[in-house]
């Protein structure tokens, strides 16, 4: 398995960028994606120019998420899967094997990952659940300019449910789903944004906006962590949820040219997982984190900003390098 992967997602235009005479200058084709350079349009084929009309790349994934009414459609709901991603002995109740699209999420049949029309949490979701299932550390993070639709993906809205919440559902529906006795865990969540350059905890209560800045320390044997970081024990989803939807709110928003509520934070979601197992007849712990991350985006800067805003987005781009040179080493690796 690759330790980094990348997927893509195309979003439609906003209402804004069609009043402005946007066009959709991206194709969807398997794991390619293929990028017009609409300013040649207008070029006859004879006219000499240096510039490539169609460039392609290629991904991991690729997801067309532009027309809901496309074949290759690409949506953030889930079928029943969470807990095969976790525990291979799950079976499926046979009671529910005829599938009703209406049913509650939780009472869904289990359906063969092949024959889905690959949604976005059925392909991220899973993998995320699966390596945290194994005992590894987990990160899934959401990149892009301000406005490209990181947090709908991420968090969701009130009508399409975002990766964040469906992998914590998945989780709590994995371990439910274990034989008693069979299974013994631990769930804990922590949720901190990065806001020029300092810490914050989304999770404390007080007045969040003036609480101090945390430190991130260097721990000899488990890693960085932040110090003063609340963790919250959580026994069910619902408890998870209120905790997400708490931190959400605690964000520092703005809006910008791009987008009427632009996060202008990097928010991290750590859920750490703990599983008591026994091993050669001792009792023993496999612990991994998953780490849920909405990046603040990316923006041109404009001297019509006022100065928080300049000051917001120089910090936004500085960390963004970081991050991609962080994430060429690793790939290296």
């Amino acid at each position: 398995m690759a330790n980094v992967k990348v997927a893509v997602r195309v979003r439609p235009l906003t209402p804004r960028e069609s009043l402005d005479g946007g066009r959709l200058a991206v194709q969807v084709e398997d794991k390619y994606i293929r990028v017009r350079n609409v300013k040649l349009d207008g070029r006859s084929d004879g006219a000499v120019d240096s510039r490539e009309k169609l460039l392609e790349f290629g991904f991991d994934y690729c997801y067309w998420s532009v027309d809901a009414e496309d074949a290759q459609y690409a949506s953030q709901e889930e079928p029943h899967g969470a807990e095969r991603a976790l525990n291979p002995q799950w079976k499926p109740d046979e009671e529910k094997l005829d599938f009703n699209p209406f049913l509650p999420i939780h009472m869904l049949p289990y359906i063969p990952l092949c024959s889905l029309p690959h949604p976005v949490f059925q392909d991220l979701g899973l993998s995320v659940l699966a390596g945290a299932s194994e005992g590894y550390n987990v990160c899934l993070f959401a990149y892009g300019q301000t406005g490209s639709g990181k947090t709908y993906t991420m968090m969701g809205s009130q009508e399409s449910i975002g990766l964040t919440p469906r992998i914590c559902e998945g989780l709590f529906r994995s371990v439910d789903s274990f034989p008693d006795g069979q299974n013994s865990s631990r769930v804990e969540i922590s949720f901190l944004e990065i806001y020029n350059e300092r810490v914050r905890d989304l999770l404390r209560l007080g007045e969040q906006k003036k609480r101090a800045s945390l430190r991130v320390r260097e721990h000899p044997e488990k890693g960085p962590y932040v110090q003063d970081l609340s963790q919250h024990v959580v026994t069910d989803y619902k408890q998870a949820l209120d905790l997400l939807e708490e931190g959400v709110a605690n964000r520092i928003t703005a809006a910008t040219h791009n987008h009427d509520a632009s996060s202008r934070s990097h928010a991290i979601f750590t859920i750490q997982y703990t599983q008591a197992i026994l091993e050669n007849n001792l009792p023993s712990e496999i612990v991994s984190k998953i780490h849920l991350v909405d990046l603040a985006g990316s923006e041109r800067a404009d001297p019509h900003y006022c100065r928080d805003r300049l000051t917001e987005g120089s910090n936004i781009n500085k960390s963004l390098v970081t991050l991609g040179i962080v994430i060429s080493a690793l790939g290296k690796n």
